[in-house]
């Protein structure tokens, strides 16, 4: 159990909006957030399941209502200062969280049911989170204030997410007082008085490099060496309080720090397996959230000495979040130790390993450290999972491209039974792969095949993959391609068609397609731009190069005056003002890096320079949306980063600054708002004002795009009424990856779904 008195992440108050208790609700993990009035006394509590629950009993959702009027009341809740045996019963099935109350009804702390994480500030620690990186600036500041503060600026640049100094109260903390007297003590005791004596910032010099490290919004944590220091540490409030190797076995000063509910970080150095097994009891017995850090107390530690198999058992010692405090040279172990589950990495920080002090001389460089963050988010993203294996975003369009599928060697009719001379396996892999051939032969056919036609796995059942007429509030569409948009609506009359073109696409003349009809299609039209052109060239209004920005341009002007020559064959549809609208024109416009994201400082040139080449290109008659895109945009089977039209924040800003729309494509937004942190109502909200078309489309992670509707984890119910709100009347195409393959099968499965919420 956890006492944790850092409310921030699960309160709201009675006033504040359903949509705002939501943001918080997805920002805390914690499934719930706790309602107070404007005194801080507690009102009731809003779960997850009490949201949905009265989602379902409302005819129109009003996200804007107070969160007070819809919290449930009957909330569980125990008196601040019970024990930890006295709150456990009140733990069952559904309640992990306990508010803790004084009393005057006042919420002053959360009991948690869950030892195995911690929060410092607003940071999650704990096994499915990301290593929490400390740089230990500790004393390496050798006395000056100024020193410290460019440490601080140093370890904000490189990516840390705490830095951590050291407090003393030398008067009671050693025997001869805090005068730095050291007669009779022994060469180490005597080196590191003297030490201390030269290089301790006071109480009030170490608050201020704190709250400088505030200004760069960098968690501050502190080893309290004494009883003094923790009083003055909680006083001044910092998240975390550090307890060193040398006070393991110091359990009054274990059970002072418990006693305040702040989390507890306790390094194991110098202690036997008994000695850390019994402090790590007289910990959980306050109550207070902890990690306990295997830790090598010599400096620098041998490899052979460092053991990081321990690591395994110090977590079933402490059921808690476990680490490393390195003092060995370089960062290759750190390292190491975060593919053997640490959840904290604790390192030495300085400008200067040959300055005066042990520290220095095992400590990283800034550089270093930097080099360590890097490596550690790329090790995090590379560890994944133990569950059982998938095929990637990425692998499967590389399948598609690469594989072999079952194929038809004759025109087959319905009804016939396939033999073996009726199959053959060709490339590519888009249809049913050849491993099911053996449960294909002798089945019968329920629809005609022709001829180099694939098999899909429908073919393995009685199921016929086949359209209908659609309801919904606002137009939609269908994602088509010249050869196949016949087949596509021969069940279903979708509102318009979008066709999505290659850049072959773009030198066949539109007549030779579209002059067979005997009259316009009963319908509109909207057109995508290629990404890709010939010579793997990627279209980039972005780019500094200005070959790479001129045909870019030219290429996009390309696509619009093919738009328009398309016209004559559709229904020119009317807004909702009655004016004709002019066909869409979607287009990702630019903005990528091949090996990592773009400084943010440059992002505003970049978009500068692509709303200048949007200024080049002949619009009239066409209506330019630039699509939202995901961070980690998939191009032929490999992944690039994407800058510009990911951030919901920055691309409603553009969109507003150059009087630009947007298609809000639902999946790469997702997987943008995953990827910086944002709530997706919260990206909706900022996007959908912008927006004149939409792909509508699941996603999972930061890069699984282009999911099934409702295999993913957008939360439907929430952005339709969204959508219904902030952009009414709005366009959408099911945006499915493959959706179209085995007569459409995907997007007629999408379509299904989506008459339910839209």
């Amino acid at each position: 159990m956890n006492i944790d008195r850092n409310l921030t992440p699960f309160v709201v108050y009675s006033g504040d909006s359903v949509l705002a208790a939501l943001h918080k609700i997805t920002a805390n993990h914690a499934r719930i957030v706790f309602c107070l009035d404007e005194h801080g006394l507690l009102q009731g509590a809003l779960s997850d399941g009490d949201f949905r629950r009265w989602v379902s009993e409302q005819a129109d959702v009003d996200l804007t209502v107070s969160v007070g009027s819809i919290a449930n009341r009957e909330v569980t809740s125990a008196a601040f200062g019970a024990s930890p045996e006295e709150i456990a019963p009140l733990f069952r099935r559904g309640i992990d969280r306990i508010p803790l109350v004084d009393e005057r009804g006042h919420l002053v702390a959360i009991a948690t049911d869950r030892s195995a994480e911690l929060r410092i500030g607003g940071r999650v620690i704990g096994a499915d989170e990301p290593a929490y990186l400390i740089a230990e600036i500790g004393i390496n500041h050798n006395g000056s204030i100024d020193l410290a503060k460019q440490l601080v600026d140093l370890a904000a640049e490189a990516g840390a997410d705490c830095v951590k100094f050291q407090m003393r109260d030398m008067e009671a903390l050693y025997r001869q007082g805090g005068g730095g007297a050291s007669a009779g003590e022994d060469l180490g005791p005597q080196y590191t008085l003297d030490l201390l004596s030269k290089m301790s910032l006071t109480n009030d010099e170490l608050f201020e490099v704190f709250d400088h490290a505030g200004q760069h919004d960098l968690a501050v944590m502190c080893t309290a060496w004494d009883t003094p220091s923790v009083r003055a540490l909680v006083d001044y409030g910092v998240p975390a309080l550090k307890i060193a190797s040398a006070d393991l076995t110091n359990h009054a000063l274990l059970r002072e720090a418990g006693s305040h509910g702040v989390p507890l970080i306790a390094s194991t150095g110098m202690a036997t397996e008994g000695e850390i097994r019994e402090s790590a009891e007289v910990i959980r017995r306050t109550g207070a959230p902890f990690a306990l850090l295997h830790c090598q107390s010599t400096y620098p530690a041998p490899f052979k000495d460092v053991n990081l198999q321990y690591m395994a058992r110090l977590a079933e010692i402490g059921q808690c979040p476990v680490g490393y405090s390195g003092h060995e040279r370089g960062y290759h172990v750190p390292l190491a130790a975060i593919a053997l589950g640490a959840s904290v990495i604790e390192k030495h920080f300085t400008i200067d390993r040959g300055m005066e002090g042990n520290d220095h001389k095992v400590s990283l460089l800034p550089h270093e450290f930097a080099a360590m963050v890097r490596q550690t988010r790329e090790l995090e993203e590379s560890l994944g999972t133990d569950e059982p294996r998938e095929v990637s975003t990425g692998e499967m369009m590389n399948r598609v491209n690469l594989a072999k599928s079952l194929v038809a060697t004759r025109r087959i009719e319905t009804g016939e039974v396939l033999t073996d001379a009726d199959i053959e396996i060709k490339s590519p892999g888009r249809g049913l792969q050849p491993n099911k051939l053996g449960e294909l032969v002798g089945r019968t056919m329920r629809r005609p095949i022709d001829a180099g036609d694939f098999f899909y796995a429908t073919d393995l059942s009685d199921a016929v993959a086949r359209g209908r007429q659609y309801e919904f509030r606002r137009p939609w569409g269908l994602p088509v391609r010249y050869h196949d948009y016949p087949s596509l609506i021969e069940d279903a009359t979708p509102d318009f068609l979008e066709f999505h073109f290659s850049y072959k696409d773009l030198e066949i003349d539109p007549a030779t397609v579209l002059a067979g009809l005997d009259e316009p299609l009963p319908m509109h039209y909207a057109c995508h731009s290629p990404d890709l052109f010939s010579g793997d060239f990627l279209l980039n209004l972005a780019s500094d190069d200005d070959a790479h920005w001129e045909r870019s341009i030219a290429e996009l002007q390309r696509v619009v005056d093919i738009t328009r020559s398309m016209g004559q064959w559709f229904t020119t549809p009317t807004g909702r003002d009655g004016a004709p609208l002019d066909p869409v024109v979607i287009c990702s416009l630019g903005g990528f890096t091949s090996d990592a994201f773009a400084p943010a400082d440059e992002l505003d040139d970049m978009y500068a320079r692509v709303a200048a080449g949007l200024d080049r290109v002949d619009l009239a008659g066409v209506r330019m949306c630039a699509q939202t895109l995901p961070p980690y945009p998939w191009y032929m089977g490999g992944q690039l980063y994407c800058n510009l039209f990911v951030g919901a924040d920055d691309t409603a800003a553009w969109a507003q600054r150059y009087n630009r729309r947007l298609c809000l494509d639902l999946s790469h937004s997702k997987l943008a708002a995953n990827h910086r942190g944002m709530p997706f109502s919260q990206a909706v909200e900022l996007l959908a004002p912008h927006t004149d078309h939409l792909h509508i489309v699941d996603a999972t992670g930061v890069d699984g795009e282009g999911v099934q509707v409702g295999d993913g984890e957008i939360d439907w119910a929430i952005a339709a009424e969204q959508l219904d709100r902030l952009a009414p009347g709005v366009g959408f195409i099911p945006e499915i990856w493959q959706g179209h393959v085995n007569n459409g099968e995907g997007f007629w499965t999408a379509l299904d779904r989506l008459e339910a919420w839209f």
